[in-house]
């Protein structure tokens, strides 16, 4: 009797331990599912246990002993910024009358030279500070005049223009520059007529290029007739002067001087019957200053100071054109005569060199060697044989020497080192 009832109770105990072994093996599957490889059964299927309903989303499964496959985020699948382009560095080339560094095409400009008029009604001038190169020398009565020559420049004003001089037109030549003026004396014009196309000069008189000039109303004429940059480059496309293939230049050019080594004090003081010019050299701008009757000059245009990086003071003979030619003059400007070539605050004694009417005129000096003149502007200032020539030559510059390093006294330390204490 007691088997028929222990029987059930055995069944029982069986089930229940069948149970916990069911529940021992979901819990081990469970898991390898984790990616434990100890529990794991080799080459078994890791199996992801979900319960039904919990919408949780459906994991992939992995063969065992393979990596799972990276799968690319969108960050690491986004294409690759392109490079920049780079940008071509600029081609520079010096500029024939100046040695700037200058874009091709600015060196390629053909120069025009424009007649400035220096009398008293006619300053302050405008056009300076543009210039390439620029010479004064004397006309008539004793009133010098200017001939500016533009190349890279832009000049937003100049003038006042006045009237041609065979010598201007002859130093004009030297470039083949268009030349422009208001008239002139009668044998400038005729030297322009016979070779004005091209042969020395281009021939731009205002009298037949009047839309590209005009006259002011704050001046009196003949003191007002003026024009600028963007019309001198019409002008010259209008009267045949192109730009010039690979042009090069007359003179040397060479960088400024190291600061240490430009001079203090330099000057160079000269006079006409007009008046009196002079020139102050600023070492640290490496110019030279330029001053009319003891005024510094300016710009009229800008309100710059006129400043040029070289002076060259020519001289010349002149003499008059006889009677009946109001006291106009000639010069003896083809040949040669005494110079001095001031740049980078040294004044050179030299000689002017000039072969013919269109060649170049030329600085040597005096072992016969071309004087290099600094990068920048240039003034040529021409002066009749016998006139008041000063010329001061700077002096050097003594550079404060440093004083040797002095090794301190250790008994001048604020903080002396402790004393160590003994030992207790």
């Amino acid at each position: 009797m007691r088997r028929f009832i222990d029987a059930p109770i055995a069944a029982r105990r069986a089930g229940r331990r069948l149970g916990l072994l069911a529940i021992a093996v979901v819990v081990a599957l469970s898991v390898a599912a984790c990616g434990s490889p100890s529990l794991a059964a080799p080459g078994a299927s890791a199996v992801a246990i979900v319960p039904a309903g919990s919408g949780a989303p459906a994991t992939a499964t992995t063969p065992a002993g393979e990596t799972p496959s990276a799968v690319p985020s969108e960050a690491s699948s986004a294409a690759p910024s392109p490079s920049p382009t780079p940008v071509p560095t600029p081609v520079l080339v010096a500029a024939p009358l100046t040695g700037r560094l200058v874009s091709p095409q600015l060196a390629a400009r053909h120069p025009i030279a424009v007649m400035v008029d220096d009398h008293w009604a006619a300053r302050p001038q405008s056009g300076f500070t543009e210039a390439s190169v620029v010479w004064q020398a004397p006309a008539e009565g004793g009133i010098p005049r200017y001939m500016m020559i533009f190349a890279e420049g832009n000049p937003t004003s100049v003038g006042p223009v006045r009237s041609a001089r065979v010598y201007f037109v002859q130093w004009a030549g030297e470039w083949k520059a268009a030349y422009v003026h208001v008239g002139g004396s009668p044998q400038a014009m005729a030297l322009l007529r016979a070779k004005g196309q091209g042969q020395l000069v281009y021939n731009a008189d205002q009298y037949n290029w009047g839309a590209y000039l005009w006259r002011t109303k704050d001046r009196v004429s003949p003191h007002n007739v003026y024009t600028d940059g963007k019309r001198l480059r019409a002008l010259a496309a209008k009267v045949g002067a192109a730009p010039i293939a690979a042009p090069k230049p007359v003179w040397a050019f060479r960088p400024d001087a190291a600061l240490e080594l430009r001079p203090s004090g330099a000057r160079i003081d000269v006079a006409y019957s007009y008046g009196a010019f002079s020139y102050r050299y600023d070492r640290q701008s490496n110019t030279w200053r330029r001053s009319v009757n003891g005024k510094l000059q300016k710009d009229r245009a800008t309100g710059t100071v006129v400043a040029p990086k070289n002076v060259v003071v020519m001289e010349v003979a002149f003499g008059s054109l006889g009677a009946g030619q109001k006291g106009r003059l000639e010069a003896a400007n083809v040949g040669s005569g005494r110079a001095w070539i001031a740049t980078n605050g040294i004044v050179v004694r030299g000689t002017w060199k000039k072969l013919s009417a269109a060649s170049p005129t030329r600085f040597v000096d005096g072992a016969g060697k071309a004087v290099p003149l600094t990068v920048g502007q240039t003034f040529v200032q021409v002066m009749p044989a016998g006139s008041p020539i000063k010329v001061v030559k700077g002096t050097p510059v003594k550079l404060a020497t440093p004083s040797p390093s002095v090794t301190p006294d250790p008994s001048a330390w604020a903080t002396p080192l402790p004393t160590p204490s003994p030992n207790p």
